[in-house]
This record gives C-alpha cells, structure tokens and sequence, in this order.
C-alpha cells in the first residue's frame, strides 16, 4: 500500500450561503487545486448527505466535476450521514493508496439552510432507526440528550462542563475566519446571569442552545497525492498515516452501555494502530461537537483521557489552546459550523493548516501529529484519523 499525502486544502465560510449547492463543493476544490498547483485530477468524491431531499438535486458528482471543468475525471457522491466527509477522504485514501490513483480530489458540501429548522431536524433525524426510533419522533438533540443525562449521572458532568466546552470554542471560532458563529460567550452569560433561560433556552433537556452546533451550508475539499506526486509538487508533507472506522448498532437502546461509544473508541485504536502511534502522540485533534457532551465523550473513547475524566481535563485547560492537546481550534462544529458533508473534510482542512503551521492566531505550536474524529448518525458509523507532518 502506498503511503497518501494532502497536497492541497481549500474551505468556503460555514455560514449561510446562497449559490447553487454544485458551486458551494466547487469553490472550495479550485481553492485546493490552487493551493497544490494543480489543473487536473483523476477522479472527484463528493461527500454530501442531503442534495437530492433538501436541495431537490441527485447525480451531484457528476454536476460537480462538469462545474470544476475536471471532465472525463471520474466522479462519486459519497453519503455515510455527518460522516459523509471522513467516508470521502477515506474512499480517496484507498484509491491513491492503491495505486489507481496519483491524484484525488475529495470536496465535501451541504446547503441545509435552504429549508426551515424544523426541516432539517426531521432530515438528520432520518439517521434514526426508522421502525425503532425515527417513527416515534426521535430526533438527534434528543439522543444527545438522553447521552447526557447519563453522562451526568454517571461521571459528574455537569452543565457548567458543558458551558466550558462552548465557550472555549466560541472563543475558538472569533480567531477562524471561515467559522459560522463569532459571537464570544462566557459561562455566566449562557448558565448564571438572569437573562440565561431566555438567551439559553433548553432544546432537550440538559442541553441548552449553546450545547448544539448551529445548521450552516458550507463546503470543504483535499487533494490527495502519492508520496511521487507530492514530491514534484513541493508542498509541506502531510501524510495521512491512519485510518480507522468501525460502526455500532443502529437503534441507540440496543447497545449494551448507551454512554459507552464503541465506534468511536475502535475506529480510534485502528487509525492509531495503522500509523503507528499513540494517543499520547498527538498534539491537536478536531473532534466532533455537534453537542458539547461529545466533545467531553469522544475525548476519552479516542484515548486522550481515561473513561469519567474528560470534563476534568477540560476544567483543568487541557483541551484549551494553550494546553497540552488544544481540542477544536477551529470552533469544532459547535463553532466553526456543521454543514454535514462538509464537516469531516472541513476537520481535515483544519488539521493540515495547523500541521502546516498556517493557523495565525489558534496555531497550536509544534504541532506535528493531528487526530480527526467524525461522528456518523449517534456514533453508529465512525471514522477517525490521524495525521503526520513529515520534515
């Protein structure tokens, strides 16, 4: 198997965009194709979770490679829910790791804006088992409650924990350009202050509005290059040194331990142990915040802290930047945006501009080994990595 380097990177705003849902993957990959000095590509993945209900378009790699002017590059969309995005860069991964491939890009996009809240809970609801869960109005705020009510119960996880997690990745997100929400917050603003119950209102109880990422459209893409194609294009090397996925019953109640994530916490051990490193090697991951319980959570099953301890590295300033292994200097999704295709690249993007050493004010120093987690369905799909940059 070949070893696979990220040879280009390029990212929208994750806001609210009004173009054509083609031109918002568009954008984003002639930025990578720039940034890796390149015209052309052999084949196109394009990660998205709702073109053909929310935005009444099928058949979206083909109309993106066509946008892209990248004809006759093949061209696949690739759906596996919020880790739509993770599943892309992986599918690129194989190919180039194979040695089909000397160059892929992978763009990931969403435009959920385009519908009503209520829409686009009831379209990511549709994850859900549909005879077990979906059917009796089971949304994924609900999941992530009911997650952490447990949590709490179990461990000691409070509310204020959770505050701490979206305020440190608010303050995150005000030093990333692309990030939908820059608006800094403070725990007494969202939890103590008398306005609280009104700014902060519960979406499922314990989770209040600050404990959800917002909806955003956005897009996100990767070039992905064998080690000879790199070597000619000169770019700082990033390999993708591991991959791991692993899934987990589909109907949240029939796991044996419902606060026990397995997929995250195999696909993890696999992406560790296919680079060859270690949990303690890492020195900056994205983990997948749709809720701030999972940061807290995702941060023990990957192996950063143990079972229970998660929210007392992050009283500590473990996870903040500054720390010993800053988590989501971008803003993570609570912050920077969940545009769901877009979500697994844009975590990608992110690693490599701090691997590369380009994130400005959130650079974590010395960073040299990056960790992604994204998180499909209630983390019934899975799919983590792990990157190294190589002198």
């Amino acid at each position: 198997m070949r070893e696979v380097y990220v040879a280009g990177i390029g990212i929208t705003s994750f806001s609210r965009l009004e173009y054509p849902l083609a031109e918002i993957a568009a954008y984003p990959a002639m930025l990578a194709l720039r940034d890796a000095g390149l015209h052309a590509v052999d084949q196109v993945y394009v990660a998205n979770m709702g073109s053909a209900r929310i935005n009444s378009q099928s058949a979206l790699g083909s109309a993106v490679v066509d946008t892209l002017g990248l004809t006759p590059a093949g061209a696949e969309r690739i759906e596996n829910g919020p880790a739509s995005g993770a599943s892309a860069v992986k599918q690129g991964f194989l190919g180039v790791a194979a040695g089909m491939y000397e160059v892929v890009l992978v763009t990931g996009c969403e435009r959920m804006r385009e519908v009503n809240n209520l829409e686009a809970t009831d379209f990511v609801a549709t994850m859900t088992h549909p005879l077990a869960e979906y059917v009796y109005g089971v949304t994924l705020p609900a999941h992530a409650a009911m997650f952490t009510r447990l949590y709490m119960e179990r461990y000691g996880v409070t509310a204020r924990h959770l505050a701490m997690v979206a305020v440190k990745n608010h303050a995150n997100a005000m030093l990333n350009p692309f990030a939908h929400l820059h608006q800094p917050i403070t725990v007494e603003g969202i939890l103590d202050s008398p306005e609280a119950f009104t700014n902060n209102p519960y979406v499922a109880e314990p989770l209040r509005f600050f404990d959800c990422c917002p909806v955003s459209d956005g897009g996100a893409a990767v070039i992905l290059a064998s080690r000879e194609k790199m070597a000619e294009l000169g770019k700082p090397p990033v390999r993708l040194a591991g991959i791991g996925q692993a899934t987990d019953t589909l109907a949240v109640f029939e796991r044996p331990d419902p606060t026990d994530l397995l997929a995250v916490r195999r696909s993890a051990a696999s992406a560790f142990a296919m680079a060859g490193l270690t949990p303690g090697d890492v020195h900056v991951a994205e983990l997948h915040d749709a809720f701030t319980i999972l940061e807290i959570a995702e941060s023990e099953e990957a192996g950063f802290f143990p079972k229970g301890e998660g929210h007392l590295a992050l009283e500590k300033g473990a996870t903040a930047l500054g720390g010993p292994l800053p988590i989501n200097p971008s803003g993570g999704l609570k912050g920077k945006g969940h545009p769901v295709g877009a979500t697994g690249v844009g975590q990608v993007h992110e690693i490599v501009t701090q691997l590369r050493g380009d994130a400005g004010e959130r650079q974590v120093a010395g960073a040299r080994v990056g960790f992604t987690c994204n998180f499909g369905g209630f983390g019934n799909n899975v799919i983590s990595m792990v990157f190294v940059r190589e002198e």
